[in-house]
């Protein structure tokens, strides 16, 4: 590369870093029009685009970075005063500037386009006239022209902490640079940081993970030795090899804040476009990712932030009569915790109501009316990441196709991570986002199954169970053909990894596997536990993650492959993938048969020798009783001091909703007194889309049978009686127990009242 080849490529990445910062010093200038030093430091960067340019024939950028370089002079010297119309001028500039650099980039000119209107608007600004008048033939906003971007890939590219320059720089821009490179330069203080090339990190980062294998064989072998001096070797390549992996991802880590600091000129012309006040606020912006997960996760920030201003924010008046301040607050929080990093995005607007949901979804045809019905509110925030799905009542040119929010969910579920949504009607809405800090080198579960090695990522990991024979016959029950479990009072769904595979076809191989040893790995996808069986746990190590082949791309099952210390090749398994792909009973679906388990315990005619999932439970006195089990959202256990009273009802806090209580000793006829516990058994039950409680003395089990009601009853909460498990049981009629129970359920909003005062 010649001289001025470097010149121009420094060029380039110095003007788009100034470009960027100028986004922002806009903004700021904005609400603090006074500020000097802010306002020299814009005019500053403009006057140094303006030199280089010249100095190396960029004639067209010369001229548009002139006039915005006069009208900034007039300003900073007070013959003009700050104007809104002014500051959009100035980032229109912007706009073309970055445009131009573009053109630099990829032709080595400065592109053909006419700014001829552009610079006669700034000449109109500057001679004191209306830029309304004459308005400027300009690009759209930055924030509309993702593509403007300058991200030259041949470039040098600043690590993260970097913005010294190698490459020689024309004496003006030197002289008019900011104040710290020209004291470096003048002074011939030694730069403590330089440029280095994304693609020799990369580049870098794959030999790092190369060594990483290399270490694992080593160690590996290390297992069948005893020769000391080749132990204590071994041992030094894996801490030097350790300290340079995390020093090498390190230098990839950049802070979230790089990808934040272009929100607020979005912010800005989205409020304006929409005629709306919204004030941008930011938490945790040092908050550093992997590169690569931060390139990633751009676009599907900014459509949340795009969609938090248009839907979310109410326009000024709407506020104001709702009791709100006229300008709306949008804040963007990142934060480490439990080696991921959780973003949130939030705002104080009108909220998502779930019932509008559901009216669209049921327009729409996404799902069944009852089935909409019988779903929770949280469950249904969840449908506005459908493909296709929209609330708009007309389309814009931000937003309201009915396209974004899937893709959305989509990017992020690519890398690893997880996107929830929680809102309330008239108070605003948040998402939460969860993230790896990288996907090069991740510690991972190594288990076996069927002779083959798999890794499942840690992050997914909740715990580990080893279930021995004679228990594992027993608690390990079917229901409606899908094996589940019961950990601590919860219905954990069961899949074995070889059936996954499709190596055996049932759960069960043999009748004498279900004596054997069951091994589970509790897993988490989506917010949903499960547990996936394997034939052997071995060890967590840290793996290197590769990609899948082209031909591989397909497989659900599979997030990439890794090479073991062994020197084989191990599939790293995609816990998202099996989570959607094993064929699971949906909390949705087993509600979806509570009708149909309702009529066969004893509302229809046709309903003796039915065989039925029930669980068995006991009230005080030893009262025996049994409901459908898919009429069950949870078992859950509280303390006895986690209830709280509303009126002359008893609930809990559950799942950030007002979950009512219900006592069946105090409902259900001839019953005893309950024992004083410190912990309550409740069956959770869902009731117009909101969680019931039903407290119970003990639960008893969960099994399948062919019942015969032999006596029936009317008008009470027994619909009949049944023998089961050689012992006289009653049907409880839930529908009864609610109606009798008269626990007038809040709405949405009150609940939410309620939880924000403590209630």
């Amino acid at each position: 590369m010649s001289e001025i080849e470097e010149i121009v490529q420094e060029f380039l990445v110095e003007s788009t870093e100034g470009l960027d910062q100028l986004d922002r010093s806009l903004v700021a200038l904005e609400q603090a029009p006074g500020d000097g030093e802010l306002l020299s430091s814009i005019f500053r960067c403009i006057h140094t685009i303006k030199g280089t340019s010249g100095f190396l024939g960029f004639g067209q950028l010369e001229r548009v970075a002139h006039v915005g370089e006069s009208l900034l002079s007039d300003l900073r010297d007070g013959k003009k005063t700050l104007t809104p119309e002014i500051t959009s001028a100035l980032l229109t500039l912007v706009d073309a500037v970055r445009l131009m650099l573009g053109h630099v980039q990829s032709s080595g000119t400065d592109g053909s386009d006419d700014w001829t209107a552009l610079i006669a608007t700034f000449n109109r600004l500057q001679q004191g006239e209306s830029a309304a008048e004459a308005p400027p033939s300009a690009p759209p906003p930055a924030s509309e022209v993702a593509s403007a971007s300058i991200d030259p890939p041949a470039a040098p590219v600043p690590a993260p902490m970097g913005e010294a320059s190698a490459a020689p720089v024309p004496a003006e821009t030197v002289e008019s640079g900011s104040p710290e490179i020209r004291d470096r330069r003048a002074d011939g203080v030694v730069d403590n940081t330089i440029r280095v090339d994304v693609g020799l990190l990369d580049k870098l980062m794959n030999l790092v993970g190369e060594l990483v294998l290399a270490r694992n064989q080593v160690l590996q072998h290390t297992a069948t030795t005893e020769d000391s001096a080749f132990l204590a070797t071994s041992q030094r390549l894996n801490l030097i090899t350790t300290e340079l992996q995390e020093g090498v991802m390190k230098t990839r880590m950049q802070p979230i804040g790089n990808v934040w600091s272009k929100f607020p000129r979005v912010v800005r012309d989205l409020s304006q476009a929409l005629q709306k006040q919204v004030r941008i606020e930011m938490e945790g912006k040092e908050t550093e990712l992997d590169k690569t997960i931060i390139e990633a996760i751009k676009d599907p920030l900014t459509h949340i932030v795009r969609n938090s201003v248009d839907h979310g924010l109410e326009s000024p008046d709407e506020r104001v009569k709702a009791g709100k301040p006229a300008e709306g607050r949008l804040l963007l929080r990142a934060y480490h915790e439990g080696g991921q990093v959780n973003i949130e995005i939030s705002d104080d607007g009108r909220g998502i109501d779930p019932e509008r949901l559901r009216a669209k979804a049921a327009e729409k045809g996404l799902m069944p009316a009852e089935q909409l019905t019988r779903m929770s509110d949280r469950e249904v925030l969840n449908l506005i990441f459908a493909a296709g799905f929209s609330t708009a009542e007309k389309v814009t040119n931000v937003s309201g196709r009915g396209v974004g929010m899937d893709v959305v969910r989509t990017n992020i579920e690519k890398i690893g991570g997880t996107v929830d949504v929680q809102s309330v009607v008239g108070r605003g809405t948040t998402l939460k986002i969860k993230i790896p800090l990288t996907l090069a080198i991740i510690p991972a579960l190594v288990v076996s199954t069927a002779g083959d090695r798999y890794a499942i990522p840690q992050v997914s990991l909740l715990e580990l169970l080893r279930v021995e024979g004679d228990e594992a016959s027993q608690s390990i029950e079917m229901i409606h053909g899908a094996p589940v479990y019961r950990l601590r009072g919860n219905l954990l769904p069961l899949v074995h990894l070889n059936q996954v595979l499709g190596f055996q076809l049932g759960f069960w191989a043999s009748e004498e596997a279900k004596h054997e040893v069951v091994k589970i790995v509790v897993l988490q996808a989506d917010e949903q536990s499960f547990g996936l069986a394997v034939d052997e746990i071995n060890d967590t190590e840290e793996i290197v993650v590769k990609p899948l082949g082209k031909l591989l791309k397909g497989l659900t099952t599979f997030a990439g492959t890794t090479i073991m210390g062994d020197g084989r090749v191990a599939l790293i398994l995609d816990v998202l993938g099996l989570g959607q792909g094993a064929d699971l009973v949906s909390k949705n679906r087993e509600r979806g048969r509570a009708d149909a388990d309702e009529e066969a315990l004893g509302r229809g005619s046709n309903a003796s020798a039915q065989r039925q999932n029930l669980l068995i439970f006991e009230l005080a006195g030893h009262r025996r009783m049994a409901i459908p089990l898919s009429m069950i959202s949870r078992l859950e256990e509280f303390p006895v001091d986690t209830v709280e009273r509303t009126g002359r009802h008893e609930v809990v806090q559950y799942r950030e909703e007002i979950m009512p209580l219900i006592r069946l000793d105090k409902i259900v006829d001839g019953c005893g007194q309950a024992a004083a516990k410190d912990q309550m058994q409740v069956v959770v039950y869902t009731h117009g889309g909101q969680y019931v409680g039903l407290v119970v003395e003990n639960i008893l089990d969960i099994l399948e049978e062919s019942i015969t009601v032999q006596r029936r009853t009317a008008g009470g909460v027994v619909s009949g009686s049944a023998v089961i498990q050689g012992k006289v049981t009653d049907l409880l009629d839930v529908a009864a127990v609610i109606a009798r129970s008269e626990i007038g359920l809040p709405d949405a909003a009150d609940a939410a009242e309620l939880v924000g005062t403590g209630v």
